[in-house]
C-alpha cells in the first residue's frame, strides 16, 4: 500500500472518530479509538511503541512512546490541547528520527473541525 493511502486511512478514521467524540476528551480515549477504526480497516497498527534512545552505545528506556505507528511507517502523534506548540512539533520529528520513519501525523483533536488539528511532517 502507497504511503498516500495509508495517511488517507489513517485521516479518513481520525475524522469518524472526531465526528463521534467531539473535542474535549483525554487523548488516550482518541488513541483507543482511533486504533480500534485502523485495525478494523485492515492496517497494521501498532500502539504505545516503546522508543529507547541510544546514546553513546547505551541504549537508554527513557519513556518515550510512539501513540500509533501504521505499517510500520507513519509515526502517528495524538494531541487533545489548546493549541500545537513548538515543542510538539520536536517532539514528533524527534519520534520520527529514532523510529527512522519519514512520515507523520500530528492529530490535535481539541478542536472543532478536526482538519484544524492535522499537521503533516515529512523527513
Amino acid at each position: 500500500m502507497r504511503l498516500n493511502e495509508i495517511t488517507d486511512i489513517i485521516l479518513g478514521a481520525a475524522i469518524n472518530v472526531h465526528k463521534e467524540l467531539g473535542p474535549g476528551l483525554l487523548e488516550s480515549s482518541y488513541q483507543e479509538c482511533l486504533y480500534y477504526e485502523l485495525v478494523s480497516s485492515g492496517l497494521l497498527v501498532q500502539k504505545e511503541i516503546p522508543l529507547p534512545i541510544i546514546y553513546k552505545e547505551v541504549k537508554l528506556e527513557h519513556g518515550y512512546r510512539i501513540d500509533l505507528l501504521v505499517e510500520k511507517k507513519v509515526v502517528v502523534e495524538i494531541k487533545s490541547i489548546d493549541t500545537i506548540a513548538p515543542v510538539h512539533v520536536a517532539q514528533i520529528l524527534t519520534y520520527m528520527r529514532l523510529s527512522k520513519t519519514n512520515t507523520g501525523l500530528m492529530l490535535n483533536f481539541n478542536v472543532a473541525k478536526l482538519k484544524e488539528g492535522i499537521r503533516r511532517f515529512i523527513l
